[in-house]
């Protein structure tokens, strides 16, 4: 479901900081020498673990439904899901990003 979601800075920021926590479970390391336990740094997880992004994944699993939404023709359900507008009212000050707004800075 998070192909839909239009992320604003910082709630990309915090499942950044929730996939760092989660990497944390494996979090310390025996120094050989000394026996003493330290903690590893997010660029040490990262590089151990191999894990993505969530952004990154978040990102192109939405490239990926476009691209099957693209392939759809052009039938009510497209037109639709890809140029629907909502019916309510705005409201005052900056609009919120849309899922079309998404994938054109994607691209």
């Amino acid at each position: 479901m998070c192909e839909t979601w239009s992320l604003t800075l910082g709630e990309k920021h915090r499942l950044r900081v929730f996939g760092n926590r989660v990497l944390k479970i494996f979090g310390a390391r025996r120094d050989e020498v000394t026996g003493e336990w330290e903690k590893l740094l997010n660029e040490e997880l990262n590089d151990l673990y191999s894990s993505s992004n969530i952004v990154r994944v978040i990102k192109s699993r939405r490239m990926r439904l476009a691209g099957h939404v693209a392939c759809m023709g052009g039938g009510e359900a497209y037109t639709k899901f890809w140029w629907g507008k909502p019916e309510v009212k705005r409201q005052l000050g900056r609009p919120r990003s849309r899922w079309e707004d998404n994938i054109k800075m994607g691209l």
